[in-house]
C-alpha cells in the first residue's frame, strides 16, 4: 500500500496584525517539507488548489514543478485540480510538462472541489456546475489517451484533429484519479470510466463509507475493467506527534481552520469533544502518536482494501518545525508498520 501526504497550504491568521501569514514563506516551507518526504520514502505528495486569502496555493502545478527539482522519487499530484473551472488542454499541458521535469512522477486528482471561489474568478456560472465537470473530464481523458483529438461539447469550443503538446511519458498518458466527497453518482462515473478513486473522509466515521467503496468495486468490475489494476485511496486529516502535549495543542490549529471555513457554511463552532471523537479508533481524524495513526491506517486497509492512504497534514498551519517532525515520524515510524502489512 502506498502512503502519501497532502496539503492545502493553510495560512494562519494573526489576530494582532489582522493579516494572514506570508504566502511566500509558507510555500518555501512546503518545498522543504516535500524534500523531507522524499528522503523519508513517502510515496506521494498531493498539493491542493484554492483561491482564498487563507490558503497559499492557487496553482498546484507550479509548486509541484518546484518540488520536482528538489526530489527524486516521490510522486507529485494535484489534490485536487478543480476541473470544472479549469481548461482541460492547459491542465494536460501543465501536468505533462511536470511529468517530463520529474521523469514520470506526475499525477492529477480531478474533482469538483468543495470551494466555489474559482467559478466567478474564471467567469464560470454555478448553474453549469455539473455539466462543466462532466464535459471537461471527458475532454481531459480524451487528450490523455489520444494523440489527435476531435471533440465537441456545449460549453467549450470544439477541437478538430488537434494534438496537445508536450506529451507525457508512458505514451502520453498521465495517471488521472477521480477525487470524490461521497456522492454515489461521482463514484459510479469513476468506476464506469475505470478511473482510480480518491475518497475524502474528513468527518464522521470512516466505516460509513464502506458501502460506497464496495459500490465502486462492484461497478468497476461490472464495467469490464481489469480488477488487478483497480486503485482506491482515502484522503483524511492527519497529524503525527510522539508528544501528547503537542497533539492536544494541535486542537487550536485545527479549530481555527474549521471555524474559519464553518463561518461561511453555517457550521457551529468546532469543539474539543469533536476533536477527541474524531481521534478515536472509529473517527475520521488520523491525529495522534505514530502507533495510533498506524493502527487507524491499518484499519482502513482492513475495512476498505485501499491501495493508498494520503494524510492531509497542514490543517490550521502548524509551525514549520512541528510539520517537519510530523513528516519524520510518518516516514520513520508509521510507514514501516503499514509497509509490513
Amino acid at each position: 500500500m502506498e502512503l502519501g501526504i497532502g496539503m492545502f497550504g493553510d495560512l494562519a491568521f494573526d489576530q494582532s496584525t489582522g493579516k494572514y501569514r506570508d504566502a511566500g514563506t509558507k510555500i518555501r516551507e512546503i518545498l522543504d517539507q516535500v524534500k523531507l518526504m522524499d528522503e523519508m520514502g513517502i510515496d506521494v505528495f498531493a498539493m491542493g488548489e484554492h483561491h482564498r486569502p487563507d490558503y497559499a496555493v492557487s496553482s498546484p502545478e507550479i509548486v509541484l514543478a518546484a518540488a520536482a527539482s528538489i526530489t527524486k522519487n516521490i510522486k507529485l499530484a494535484s489534490g485536487v485540480t478543480v476541473l470544472s473551472s479549469s481548461e482541460p488542454v492547459k491542465v494536460y499541458e501543465d501536468f505533462s510538462t511536470l511529468d517530463l521535469i520529474s521523469d514520470g512522477r506526475a499525477e492529477i486528482f480531478v474533482g469538483r472541489g468543495s470551494f466555489i471561489e474559482s467559478f466567478p474568478l474564471y467567469g464560470y456560472s454555478l448553474n453549469d456546475y455539473e455539466q462543466l465537470f462532466d464535459e471537461k473530464l471527458e475532454l481531459l481523458l480524451k487528450i490523455n489517451s489520444e494523440e489527435n483529438v476531435s471533440w465537441s461539447g456545449k460549453l467549450r469550443a470544439p477541437m478538430q484533429n488537434q494534438t496537445v503538446y508536450p506529451r507525457a511519458k508512458n505514451d502520453g498518458k498521465l495517471s488521472i484519479w477521480r477525487a470524490v466527497g461521497g456522492t454515489p453518482q461521482s463514484v459510479l462515473s469513476a468506476a464506469q470510466l475505470g478511473m482510480p478513486l480518491v475518497v475524502a473522509i474528513i468527518g464522521g466515521m470512516p466505516v460509513q463509507f464502506r458501502n460506497l467503496i464496495e459500490f465502486y468495486k462492484q461497478e468497476y468490475q461490472k464495467a469490464g475493467h481489469d480488477v488487478s489494476k483497480m486503485q482506491i485511496a482515502i484522503h483524511s486529516h492527519t497529524f503525527v506527534s510522539d508528544d501528547q502535549k503537542v497533539v492536544d495543542g494541535y486542537f487550536h490549529n485545527y479549530k481555527s481552520q474549521m471555524d474559519r471555513i464553518g463561518a461561511s457554511r453555517g457550521w457551529a463552532p468546532y469543539t474539543k469533544a469533536q476533536y477527541e471523537s474524531g481521534r478515536s479508533k472509529d473517527g475520521a481524524l488520523f491525529i495522534g502518536s505514530p502507533a495510533e495513526v498506524a493502527d487507524k491506517i491499518a484499519y482502513m486497509k482492513e475495512i476498505f482494501g485501499i491501495t493508498r492512504f494520503i494524510g492531509h497534514m497542514d490543517v490550521g498551519d502548524p509551525a514549520h518545525d512541528v510539520m517537519m517532525k510530523s513528516i519524520e515520524l510518518f516516514g520513520n515510524e508509521v510507514k514501516p508498520v503499514i509497509k509490513g502489512l
